[in-house]
């Protein structure tokens, strides 16, 4: 017996996270769910959709399930979803069917069961599933529905395995996840061969487990080390180039520096324009001779400097002036004088 699938309550809520994978057909687990299925009372559709149904509802849905991704979790989410109280089997295909009818498959079969089994909205697993669904099978596993999208599933036959499904009225539909599917992963796998052998090459894994010649390791190889070389080159170069960047930021602080320096020197308002003009102040206070107890200014100073007397030589010269025009005008008295005796 296997684990069970669980509920767990959190804060009071139900959590419907589950503690364990989904159940194979063949355990007991499965086997008690389907025993309490009472698959004479069939359920059509609209008791389905209305939730109207006495029991579960036992949906099926199947495929290869490649590379599982989340387009496939959407697919099962899908199906788990169309009806109230539903219960959901979900049938894969073994490696033998599926290399005869869709070509070699990345995972194995067993790989591919434990991937799709640990789905949360998986509840049960049937490996080796049939390529088409007859009567006896649908009643060993007292399927109700089969799920599937909606455009005809013929891999070349020309023929829709799910049309007696759909004369049945058993069909019911999913929608197909755009822009994710197994084939568009391994085209990217493919795309970028070169990259993830010379990674892992790289990790150690030896080239045989890879199929890689010895010629081809050697290449990668080499490729490898030329990248190398490269990214230590472009480093180098961002390494210089950031230093070239803080060099000419330096530059640029410092000059901004010894600019503004100058300025504060040299400039109008600077520390030497102020030194100068203290030093006329003082020199012209130096000069000019001290104010008058009244408190005259300079322009009463110049007034009384220019209406002040001669200086003294000035009076000498005029005194000279003046006794000379003294003299001559005695002897020009005397002259008259002696003429008229």
């Amino acid at each position: 017996m296997g684990p069970k699938r669980k509920h767990s309550e959190i804060n009071g809520s139900i959590d419907h996270a589950l503690v364990a994978p989904a159940a194979f057909s063949d355990s007991y687990e499965a086997k008690l769910e389907r025993d309490k299925c009472d698959y004479s009372r069939r359920i059509n559709l609209d008791e389905a959709r209305s939730g109207r149904a006495p029991r579960k509802v036992r949906i099926y849905t199947d495929g290869i399930y490649d590379l599982f991704h989340f387009g496939h979790a959407k697919e099962f989410l899908q199906a788990k979803t169309l009806f109230p109280n539903a219960y959901l089997i979900v049938g894969i295909c073994n490696d033998d069917l599926t290399h005869s009818k869709k070509g070699l498959t990345v995972m194995n079969e067993d790989e591919r069961y434990e991937a799709v089994r640990h789905c949360r909205y998986v509840d049960e697993i049937v490996k080796d599933a049939p390529w088409s669904l007859d009567e006896e099978y649908l009643r060993k596993h007292k399927i109700d529905f089969v799920a599937h999208d909606e455009l005809p599933y013929t891999t070349g036959s020309g023929q829709d395995v799910y049309a007696h499904i759909k004369a049945m009225g058993m069909f019911v539909s999913t929608e197909r996840t755009e822009g994710v599917s197994t084939s568009d992963l391994i085209a990217r796998i493919v795309k970028n061969y070169d990259e993830y052998v010379g990674r892992n090459l790289q990790r150690g894994m030896p080239r045989e487990e890879m199929n890689v010649s010895y010629l081809n390791a050697k290449k990668f190889e080499i490729q490898e080390k030329v990248k190398e070389l490269k990214e230590k080159g472009k480093s180098v170069i961002d390494r210089i180039d950031e230093r070239r960047h803080g060099i000419v930021e330096k530059w640029e602080n410092r000059s901004r520096e010894l600019i503004l320096n100058f300025l504060q020197l040299f400039g109008r308002e600077g520390r030497l324009s102020s030194i100068w003009n203290e030093g006329k102040d003082r020199i012209k206070n130096a000069l000019s001779p001290p104010g008058s107890p009244g408190g005259s200014n300079h322009e009463d100073d110049f007034r009384s400097e220019t209406e002040s007397p001669l200086p003294k030589r000035h009076r000498i010269f005029e005194e000279e002036q003046q006794e000379f025009s003294d003299d001559e005008d005695g002897e020009a008295l005397k002259i008259v004088n002696g003429k008229a005796d």
